[in-house]
């Protein structure tokens, strides 16, 4: 037998290489399995908040939902002998709040079986979470939106000599700059003074919460060595992900993407820190997310002829607006549909090979006590007026 030489190179077998094509690594290596990641799909996955913040009723048959608010009354000395039949003065008004479900709103894919079944990820649960991200995230948006429009209106009891107290509004800063909105200690001095109001309209101290957005939380937690905001007893990880903060005179944190923003959603790119920007440089590859959609957000006719029954007002009503404090009762919410996803099968899928995903929703919201409602503002010394 020849021996054999000990120096000779082998003749490899490349087990992943398209009809032997293994001229690059890229080509040795072209048949071998690409590994899922669901991390990757997740995206902009973000957890909603809004759904527990505020007054929340279920819609059955019927359109709209009546919410009855009760103004103040007061009390009166009795007279002797005069009878007891009511307030001279008819006390307490009633007013009433009525709203409605927007039209239904979908989501929805269709897959192929093919494809499917050629996947080694699950492509039906992936896709189902993104339909579920997207109603979730429209859902917090118009929530937001209601609170803002409720801070901006009167008291729905406008009886004479009974008119109940309205919505606040307070700025962030005193130099009507919009880069104020990130300053720790201006905007600690804009909690107190909305608690003040709050306290001053007679709003219940329970259920007290503030919606920021994610760079105005940051800047209060780096802050700690003199805001004594931070929880001693939460630290690491849930420091950094937003329960590290626990209240602001009473008011209790939250941050969110969802939340209008200088016209966004959650945060506005600017250059230098002046009146009208605020100032945050844009880090790049932000994509679309951030970007304020006025189609099927107002109440205006949309492409489909489809309408949204409760005004959320257009971008241009939030070039100034930069945080919310609210109590549960300053929106209202009717939800006839709740997020839910449908999908097909049986004979729909036999004809189509394929099955749609469908996830819908039916909801509307609205103001419901304004008194309870704030919104902060800046770069501007005028406030933000009322929806048009």
């Amino acid at each position: 037998m020849a021996q054999q030489n000990a120096n000779a190179n082998a003749d490899l077998t490349w087990g992943g290489a398209t009809n032997l094509a293994a001229t690059t690594t890229d080509a040795r290596r072209s048949l071998y399995l690409k590994l899922f990641s669901g991390e990757l799909f997740k995206g902009f996955q973000r957890n909603t908040i809004a759904r527990d913040l505020i007054t929340k009723r279920t819609l059955k048959n019927g359109r709209s939902l009546q919410f009855i608010f009760t103004g103040r009354t007061k009390s009166e000395f009795h007279v002797p002998g005069q009878n007891i039949m009511g307030n001279t003065d008819g006390a307490p008004p009633v007013a009433e709040v009525t709203i409605e479900c927007d039209d239904l709103l979908i989501s929805s894919a269709f897959v192929y079986e093919l494809d499917e079944t050629l996947a080694h990820y699950d492509l039906r649960g992936e896709i189902s979470r993104k339909i579920g991200y997207s109603l979730a995230e429209n859902y917090d948006r118009r929530i937001f939106r209601a609170v803002s429009n409720a801070a901006r209106k009167a008291s729905p009891v406008s009886a004479t000599n009974f008119v109940e107290p309205g919505g606040t509004q307070v700025r962030v800063g005193t130099n009507a700059q919009a880069s104020d909105a990130y300053v720790p200690a201006s905007l600690i001095a804009a909690f107190y003074d909305a608690a003040a109001a709050l306290d001053e309209k007679g709003v219940s101290g329970e259920g007290r919460v503030a919606v920021l957005s994610p760079r105005q939380y940051y800047e209060l937690i780096q802050d700690v060595s003199t805001n004594a905001l931070i929880n001693r007893d939460e630290t690491g990880d849930s420091l950094q992900t937003g329960n590290g903060i626990i209240s602001i005179a009473g008011i209790k944190i939250y941050k969110s993407m969802n939340i209008p923003f200088f016209g966004q959603y959650g945060v506005k790119y600017g250059g230098t820190a002046g009146a009208t920007v605020p100032g945050t440089t844009d880090p790049g590859n932000t994509g679309s997310f951030v970007s304020e959609a006025t189609v099927a957000m107002d109440a205006s006719t949309t492409p489909n002829g489809q309408k949204t029954v409760n005004e959320y007002g257009a971008a241009t009503e939030f070039a100034n607006s930069c945080g919310l404090i609210f109590q549960k009762e300053a929106v209202g919410c009717v939800e006839a549909i709740g997020p839910q996803v449908q999908v097909t099968s049986g004979d729909v899928s036999v004809i189509y090979q394929g099955d749609v995903i469908l996830g819908r929703l039916a909801m509307g919201a609205a103001p419901l006590n304004p008194a309870a409602a704030v919104e902060l503002f800046a770069g501007t010394a005028t406030k933000p007026s009322a929806f048009a």
